[in-house]
């Protein structure tokens, strides 16, 4: 198993330093950025140049804020510089983020994410092996590729794609299509095995692969600490991002895996009226227990296992309150079986 760590430095200049700290401590494989405040690619420039190890991904990138061609110049690029470890990981996000945050068009998220990654490698396809490029899709086209805007063959090869999903037609895409999937960390034991791997093995199908074929990165929420106040503040944090994901209408099915599903809208409500912490209110013991590993910190390795050791091929530790990687390294190397 394969252990990640996130690469969270608010301060661009500070992230290379960070990435080359978490490759030091030697119990990670991985280093990941996501689309939040900052942009996702950025960082991982700095991290290349900093690290001959660690291999990094965003985890995720918003895909269908980027053209196909956008994406696949970074993409080339940052395996480039990396040397061969860049993973490109893609997501959908929802509508709202896309057409209001993005200004970009929306529709059919499973069907656009499946035509984007197949436009990506075709693209790279071109770059890689000469001859014309024509991609004609329903939602991309790129026909137009001439010698001065083309890089030629990436003498480190193409970056995986990893695709991040939750709902069973998104998650199927990731199946067929990608190199690997991201699970979102708002997920539960019931949802992940009967909802999530069954869509995956639906997807691999239609693709002529097996499982071996698709490595499957289990993101999961952890709340913890040394005490029993660390951990108090621990769950207290973890119920609030619980919350903040449980309000979203397309992740209603990982409620409805435990027979929550009335929660949703309730959630929803509350936060269109900006009520955040009476949404982390709504979040009990039971959901908190069924979303998120809490336990002591010389259990947690236990705890992560019993969830996902059958299938996941990698493992990223999610911790917002306690962000720094070096406070996880005994919990990533009694994964890595390590410690």
């Amino acid at each position: 198993m394969r252990i990640d760590a996130a690469i969270l430095e608010p301060d661009l200049s500070a992230v290379g330093a960070a990435a080359s700290r978490i490759e030091e401590l030697g119990c990670y494989d991985g280093g990941f950025t996501f689309e939040g405040p900052h942009d996702p690619f950025f960082p991982l420039v700095l991290a290349a140049t900093h690290t001959k190890r660690l291999e990094l991904a965003t985890a995720i990138a918003i895909g269908f804020a980027r053209s196909p061609m956008l994406l696949a110049n970074i993409g080339y690029d940052l395996q480039q510089l990396s040397r061969g470890r860049f993973i490109l990981g893609l997501g959908s996000q929802i509508r709202p983020h896309i057409e209001k945050r993005f200004g970009m068009p929306w529709s059919k998220p499973a069907a656009r994410m499946r035509e984007l990654v197949l436009a990506i490698r075709e693209i790279w396809r071109c770059w890689n092996e000469g001859g014309r490029l024509d991609f004609r899709g329903e939602f991309y086209t790129h026909t137009l590729m001439t010698p001065f805007f083309n890089p030629g063959p990436n003498p480190f090869g193409n970056p995986r794609i990893f695709v991040a999903g939750v709902g069973p037609r998104m998650t199927e895409v990731a199946g067929e299509v990608a190199d690997g999937f991201f699970t979102h960390p708002f997920n539960t034991v019931e949802s992940l095995r009967e909802t999530t791997l069954p869509a995956l093995d639906r997807g691999l199908a239609k693709s002529g692969r097996t499982r071996k074929d698709l490595q499957i990165s289990y993101q999961v929420m952890i709340a913890s600490g040394a005490n029993d106040e660390e951990q108090e503040r621990a769950r207290a944090s973890v119920k609030s991002q619980i919350a903040f994901y449980a309000s979203t209408p397309a992740y209603r099915g990982v409620l409805e895996s435990r027979g929550w599903g009335e929660l949703q809208p309730e959630l929803n409500r509350l936060s269109k009226r900006g009520q955040w912490l009476e949404m982390a209110a709504r979040i009990d013991d039971e959901i908190l227990e069924a979303v998120a590993v809490c336990c002591p910190l010389d259990e947690i390795a236990a705890g992560v296992r019993a969830r996902c050791d059958d299938f996941a091929d990698r493992v990223s530790l999610i911790a917002a309150y306690a962000p720094d990687p070096a406070g996880w390294s005994e919990v990533a190397q009694a994964l890595r079986g390590t410690a």
